[in-house]
């Protein structure tokens, strides 16, 4: 009855906003990829364009697509909104299963009907606030042992062992914690580490990447809003990449105005830190494209003042020339509300050669577009620490053919000790591996 309830009180705010709802994209997302993405001019909206299939998970027997030379299989199904992957030295997998912790207050119509897409679709099921590690069974196929590792955490998303300390980035701030290679629980109690901006938690992910010598911390934060609605004052140290010196706990802010950097990478050619980013919404379905970018020390990327460089938002009060004239025009825009989460940047690995060097990004699709983008792997070919060429599907089929039905949709991704590509699916509670050997 409640499920019922839900779906018409939906349809009749999609009814009261037709015009928005009926909306859809000018370009293909391949035509705003690159560095020199098309820009359409900007809409307004009572209500933005809202389309998000409903949630089905997947069937027995079902699984994502795969481009050809690539077969895949599940290693680790049942949990709870898998989000983010580690790779351990010993070839263990850490997979943290969170959601957002729900303290962001509902004060508008759009954020009720809003939340109610994305709970239909399966985005806003429950996450575990605990870490599972997976280990594989010898050389064998299928599902690898599960093993409940960390408990009791507050809406985590990062995690990165630095020596024999695996540190966490809750929503909250970072804890650290004792690790030894081979276990498979942490018995001992969390340390507190770092604070994190922990008001309102609009975005709540803090993405989580170590220094190659393991003398920093980089965390990727979120804005608290889509271009301040919420006041100046909750964006305090948001939309930022913040250093973290692991030494004292001690925190700057090394890069701002990055709506929602949402992953964290070195390019292994330049040794340069990289981010994909989730743009802002609601000024139509072709605006604004997603992107992954080089961050520069001291850099601003233009949220919430402009986008894609000096695209100044007018909606934005008061207007700050002074900043968009400093904008950073990101280095490769990857399609408007593909929603990117997951980021693996990679020399070599496990799959075919084309697909050696370059970074792989999973898109979780988004709900302000009109048809569906996003929800799916991409790999976009890097030559002298540079993207080049559009991105390439590399797993799909995450969604029916007619756009109604949800079955999964790809988060963090990591490489395994193998070389395999590990993809987190938290609308089908599944971890997949993609390999080689594929028709």
């Amino acid at each position: 009855m409640a499920d019922s309830f839900r779906r018409r009180v939906l349809v009749l705010a999609c009814v009261g906003v037709l015009a928005a709802c009926s909306e859809k994209a000018s370009f293909e997302p391949a035509q705003q990829s690159g560095d020199q993405p098309s820009l359409p001019a900007p809409r307004h909206f009572l209500l933005p364009p809202m389309q998000v299939p409903d949630k089905a998970g997947w069937a027995p027997g079902q699984a994502p697509k795969v481009a050809p030379g690539l077969k895949i299989e599940a290693i680790a199904r049942g949990l709870m909104h898998p989000r983010q992957l580690l790779t351990l030295p010993n070839g263990d997998v850490l997979v943290v299963e969170s959601n957002s912790p729900g303290t962001e207050p509902v004060t508008t119509p759009k954020q009720l009907i809003a939340g109610m897409v994305k709970n239909q679709s399966g985005k806003g099921g429950k996450g575990g606030n605990r870490i599972t590690l997976l280990r594989r069974r010898g050389d064998a196929g299928g599902e690898w042992e599960k093993h409940v590792f960390i408990e009791h955490l507050n809406s985590p998303f990062g995690v990165q062992l630095i020596g024999d300390a695996l540190y966490v980035a809750n929503t909250d701030g970072i804890v650290k914690f004792p690790y030894t290679a081979g276990q498979t629980h942490i018995d001992a109690p969390p340390a507190d580490f770092a604070d994190l901006p922990n008001t309102i938690n609009h975005h709540w992910t803090k993405a989580l990447l170590a220094s190659p010598d393991g003398s920093k911390l980089y965390v990727g934060v979120g804005s608290n809003s889509n271009i301040t609605e919420n006041g100046l004052a909750v964006e305090y140290r948001r939309a930022d990449v913040l250093e973290v010196d692991v030494a004292t706990g001690a925190s700057r802010i090394y890069a701002a105005g990055i709506r929602n950097p949402t992953g964290l990478q070195w390019e292994p050619t330049t040794g340069k830190l990289w981010a994909i980013a989730n743009e802002r919404d609601e000024i139509g379905a072709d605006l604004v494209p997603d992107y992954m970018t080089s961050v520069q020390d001291g850099g601003f990327y233009g949220w919430p003042y402009s986008y894609f460089g000096q695209h100044v938002d007018s909606r934005v009060m008061p207007q700050r020339p002074d900043l968009v004239r400093k904008a950073i025009k990101p280095d490769y825009a990857i399609g408007s509300h593909v929603a990117p989460l997951g980021f693996l940047m990679t020399q070599a690995n496990g799959l075919p050669e084309k697909y050696h060097d370059g970074a792989f990004i999973s898109e979780h699709g988004s709900w302000d577009r009109t048809p569906l983008s996003g929800y799916e792997v991409v790999f976009v070919a890097f030559r002298d620490g540079k993207p080049v060429g559009k991105p390439e599907t590399v797993v799909s089929g995450f969604y029916s053919g007619d756009e109604s039905t949800l079955y999964g949709a790809p988060v963090g991704i990591v490489q395994d000790a193998q070389g395999a590509l590990l993809v987190a699916d938290d609308v089908g509670d599944t971890v997949w591996r993609v390999t080689a050997g594929g028709r």
